[in-house]
């Protein structure tokens, strides 16, 4: 059994995609999953799978929250050793930061810098973006809902192609702990 976190995009935002935890912990159950788990309500869920791999997983968990929930979501799963892996690659002081100025993009495939060409570093200081191994990290000394950063990087041709979730820095330590407990 490899255990995994389940990344969920844009359920129960603004009271759109509605998809309770419970429904969602049960569907997972279902499909053979064990120690389901789920961590907030935004869309996390922690689980051990035997069979598949992350992309099968994730088109597996896709298809059947659209049968079960009547809804369209984009599911990236990761394994504990991406999270972990990019949790400790993080170019920013994490130690230092509160976790509301430090997120984390997890994106479907690797990207490169020239994806980001269009945007100016220079003019979103101090507000500062970096890539990863399938992550943008993004430092936001004002937090996201005020980050004209974020805002240029949620561009829908920015991700083109891709699926992309943000999550904040708590949120990224919490899953690389939940993970590691069935690691």
């Amino acid at each position: 059994m490899t255990t995994y976190a389940a990344l969920l995009r844009g359920i129960n935002v603004g009271g759109n995609k509605k998809l309770p935890m419970a429904d969602l912990r049960a569907l997972m159950t279902g499909l053979g999953y064990g120690s389901v788990q789920t961590y907030l309500q935004s869309g996390q869920a922690v689980f051990a799978a035997a069979h598949g791999d992350a992309d099968s997983l994730a088109a597996e968990l896709t298809v059947a929250i659209e049968e079960r929930f009547g809804f369209s979501v984009d599911v990236l799963v990761r394994d504990h050793a991406y999270l972990a892996a990019v949790a400790a690659a993080c170019p920013f002081p994490a130690a230092e930061l509160a976790a509301k100025q430090l997120h984390v993009t997890y994106l479907s495939a690797p990207v490169t810098a020239e994806r980001y060409a269009d945007i100016d570093p220079a003019a979103h200081l101090p507000e500062e973006f970096r890539l990863g191994d399938r992550a943008l990290y993004l430092y936001a000394p004002d937090g996201l809902g005020r980050s004209k950063l974020a805002e240029a990087l949620s561009r829908p041709r920015i991700h083109k192609g891709l699926t992309a979730t943000t999550r904040n820095w708590n949120t990224v330590v919490k899953l690389v702990e939940l993970t590691a407990e069935g690691a």
